[in-house]
């Protein structure tokens, strides 16, 4: 009878445990932590970029639908948006929010929430525009990667004078949108203008109506080459700006790979995967809990020079020999 009752009562346990599964199940699910990814852009652009991101969080142990969850929100271009799109991430609970490779998301994410962790990649000194106390101790919940992207404004200006010495005016093409970036880039670029005896012009687009008049004011200030600012409008532009540049026949430097490979001149500035990469570890990290306060600021340092040849050739002119020796990638 006691052997009876015995298997009677764990027959019971046995169908409670298996009718309970589910809802242990759905618990399990429930408690899987979700990222919030900022997006300037918009995915199929950042398609590598994304890879990279992924590949970050994987070597730290998060692999997307597996153990994490990633909300993805995307601006497509339009930084007016980011602070609405901000606000519903932090609605969502989500446990971290990633700001990849913008300024302007970094703020609408500080903004929007003082107490969800977030990770940041900006071109600009975070500690100086007031995005983390210091490098080394951030403080409050931000931390993240700097780059290198607004110090080598002026490089790039110089780049192009190489290429292009006998040019006597260069223009600088800024987001007044984002005034921030695009106050400190244009002081800069004029004092490095200033050193290589050059006279600079700063132009203004907010919007792709502005680009015709930018192409135009071009050729009215005589001016034989384009500087093209790091800012996340024109990020989202690089093949609409790479085929400008060409009809028009001006010489033009931007920031990242995409706008050569899409028939730009050339491109001087940090690798966009090492960025990614290094944000999606720092997510992971704060995933598991670390603080973002004691998270040093991380700087990536990893410069690439692309040059296009067939466009150099299009445009009539010769690329020193001493410069394709410095270029790390040639399109040709």
């Amino acid at each position: 009878m006691q052997i009876g009752q015995l298997n009677r009562r764990e027959f019971i346990a046995l169908v409670g445990g298996a009718a309970a599964w589910p809802l242990v199940a759905h618990a399990q699910q429930s408690a899987m932590p979700v990222i919030g990814l900022l997006g300037t852009i918009s995915p199929d652009r950042w398609a590598s970029r994304l890879h990279a991101f992924r590949q970050g969080l994987s070597e730290t142990g998060y692999v997307e639908g597996r153990n994490v969850g990633i909300e993805y929100r995307w601006a497509e271009g339009q930084n007016d948006r980011l602070p609405a799109l901000a606000a519903d991430l932090v609605r969502r609970q989500v446990r971290v929010i990633a700001t990849p490779e913008s300024t302007p998301a970094a703020f609408a994410a500080k903004a929007a929430t003082t107490t969800i962790p977030i990770v940041f990649s900006v071109g600009v000194d975070p500690v100086a525009v007031g995005l983390v106390a210091s490098l080394n101790r951030p403080g409050g919940n931000l931390t993240g990667v700097t780059n290198l992207n607004a110090e080598i404004l002026p490089k790039r200006l110089e780049l192009m004078h190489e290429l292009v010495p006998t040019a006597t005016t260069i223009a600088l093409l800024v987001n007044p949108s984002n005034p921030l970036v695009a106050e400190t880039e244009s002081r800069d670029a004029q004092t490095a203008a200033r050193t290589l005896g050059l006279q600079l012009h700063v132009l203004h687009a907010s919007t792709d109506r502005d680009f015709d008049t930018v192409f135009a004011s071009l050729a009215q200030m005589r001016a034989v080459a384009l500087v093209i600012n790091t800012d996340v409008f024109f990020n989202s532009r690089s093949e609409q700006l790479a085929a400008l540049a060409l009809r028009h026949t001006v010489p033009a430097i931007f920031q990242y790979r995409e706008f050569v490979a899409s028939g730009g001149l050339m491109s001087y500035g940090t690798s966009t995967t090492d960025v990614f990469h290094q944000v999606g570890i720092y997510t992971s990290r704060l995933l598991r809990g670390e603080s973002p306060a004691d998270l040093p600021v991380q700087q990536v340092t990893k410069i690439e020079l692309i040059i296009n040849l067939k466009t150099a050739r299009t445009l009539g002119l010769t690329v020193p020999l001493s410069l394709l020796g410095r270029a790390d990638e040639v399109i040709e």
